[in-house]
C-alpha cells in the first residue's frame, strides 16, 4: 500500500511540476509568438549573469514582479471569497489533469504503473466537473469585489463558460458512442486499431465533427482571444479588475493552464492520446510485415514523447490563433454556441447513432 502511495504522489508530482513550468514556457511562447508574427523582436531583456536565452527568464521576471507586488483588497469587498476566488479556480484547473493519461502501462520489475495520476472509470466526467467548478472561481471574483466592471466580467465568463459547456458536452457524446468508454486511458487503447492495417482508427477520423466543434467551444472555455469576452480590455477589463499581485497572476495562470488542458483533451480523445502508428506493447509491426521489437520502457517512453509532441503543437495552433483573429462581440459570441454550436453537436450525435446502429445491422 505504502509502495502505490508512492507511485501516485511521484506521478502527481511529475505531472503537476510538468504543467505547470509548460505554464510559464506559455507565457514566453505567447510573447514571442505574437512578436514574429508582428515582426517584431519580443521579450528579450531579462537576464541572469548577463544571459537572456532569447526571453527566456522573462516568466521569472513575471513571477517574482507578482510576489513582490502589494496585495491590494478593495475596501468594500467581502475579503475572504476575494482571496478564495482565484485559488478556485486554479486548483480545479490543475485537478482536472490527474486523470489525464500520458503515456501506456510501464511494467517494472512485477510491477505495473498505469502512467496516469488517478484511473476512474469515468474520467471524462470527472474531468468536465472540474471544468464546470472553474466557474466559481470566476463569478466570486467579481462578485466579491464590488466593482461593477467586475460584476460584468464575471457574469460574461458565467454566462460563456456554461454556454459552451453544453456544446462541448455533446460533442464528446459522439466519440463515447464510438469507443464506447469514457475511461480515457481505454479509450486512447481503442483507437490503437488500424483500418486497413495503414490508418489508426483515431478520434479525428471516427468523429471529425465532434473534432471541430469540441475546440472551438473548448477555447471559448479558456476565456482566450477570439473569446476573452468576460477580459474585455477595451471595455470593461474583466472580473479580475480589482486584483493585483499574485492573486492577479493565478488568473492569468489558469487561462494557460486551461490552454494546455484543452490540447491534453483533443490529443487523448482524436489524435491518440499516447498512441504511435504501427507502434504497440511489444514494438512496432509495420503492414509490409516488418517487426522491430521495443523493450516495455522505451515503448512507454515513445508513448509520453508522443502524447507530449501532440499536446505541443495543439498548444502552438491555440496561440497561432489567440494572435490571428479578432474578438467577437459578445452577441455574436452567443450566437456562435447556441445557434451553431449546439444544433451541429446535437446532429453529429443523431448521424452517429443512425451511423452506428446501421453498421450494426450490417455486420449481422
Amino acid at each position: 500500500m505504502i509502495e502505490v502511495l508512492v507511485i501516485k504522489l511521484t506521478l502527481a508530482g511529475i505531472v503537476f511540476f510538468t504543467v505547470l513550468n509548460f505554464a510559464g514556457f506559455h507565457t514566453w511562447v505567447e510573447r514571442k509568438q505574437s512578436a514574429l508574427i508582428q515582426d517584431r523582436i519580443g521579450a528579450n531583456r531579462a537576464s541572469i549573469f548577463g544571459l537572456r536565452l532569447l526571453g527566456l527568464f522573462h516568466g521569472l521576471a513575471d513571477a517574482l514582479k507578482m510576489f513582490t507586488k502589494e496585495d491590494i483588497v478593495p475596501a468594500g469587498a467581502d475579503k475572504t471569497v476575494h482571496i478564495l476566488a482565484p485559488f478556485f479556480s486554479v486548483f480545479f484547473a490543475l485537478v482536472a489533469f490527474a486523470t489525464i493519461p500520458f503515456g501506456d502501462r510501464l511494467v517494472l520489475g512485477t510491477r505495473v504503473i498505469e502512467l496516469q495520476v488517478v484511473k476512474i472509470d469515468a474520467a471524462l466526467l470527472y474531468v468536465f466537473a472540474m471544468l464546470s467548478l472553474g466557474v466559481y472561481g470566476v463569478i466570486l471574483a467579481g462578485f466579491a469585489s464590488r466593482n461593477n466592471y467586475a460584476i460584468l466580467g464575471g457574469l460574461r465568463a458565467s454566462a460563456q463558460m456554461i454556454s459552451y459547456e453544453i456544446a462541448l458536452g455533446i460533442a464528446i457524446i459522439g466519440v463515447i458512442m464510438v469507443y464506447g468508454t469514457m475511461d480515457l486511458a481505454e479509450l486512447v487503447r481503442r483507437q490503437g486499431q488500424m483500418i486497413g492495417g495503414w490508418i489508426p482508427f483515431w478520434g479525428i477520423l471516427a468523429q471529425p465533427v465532434a473534432f471541430f466543434v469540441f475546440v472551438t467551444a473548448a477555447l471559448a472555455e479558456t476565456k482566450r482571444v477570439p473569446f476573452d469576452l468576460p477580459e474585455g480590455e477595451s471595455e470593461i477589463i474583466g472580473y479580475f479588475v480589482e486584483y493585483s499581485g499574485m492573486k492577479f497572476g493565478m488568473f492569468l495562470l489558469t487561462d494557460f493552464l486551461d490552454t494546455i488542458l484543452v490540447a491534453c483533451l483533443a490529443t487523448t480523445l482524436f489524435f491518440g492520446g499516447w498512441q504511435v502508428p504501427f507502434l504497440v506493447a511489444d514494438g512496432f509491426h509495420f503492414p509490409w510485415g516488418s517487426v522491430v521489437v521495443v523493450s516495455n520502457p522505451v515503448y512507454a517512453l515513445l508513448g509520453v514523447a508522443s502524447f507530449s509532441i501532440k499536446v505541443v503543437v495543439f498548444c502552438w495552433i491555440f496561440m497561432q490563433l489567440r494572435w490571428t483573429l479578432p474578438r467577437f462581440r459578445y452577441d455574436q459570441l452567443m450566437d456562435l454556441g447556441w445557434k451553431g454550436l449546439f444544433p451541429i453537436s446535437v446532429v453529429n450525435v443523431v448521424v452517429t447513432a443512425v451511423v452506428l446502429v446501421v453498421f450494426q445491422e450490417v455486420r449481422r
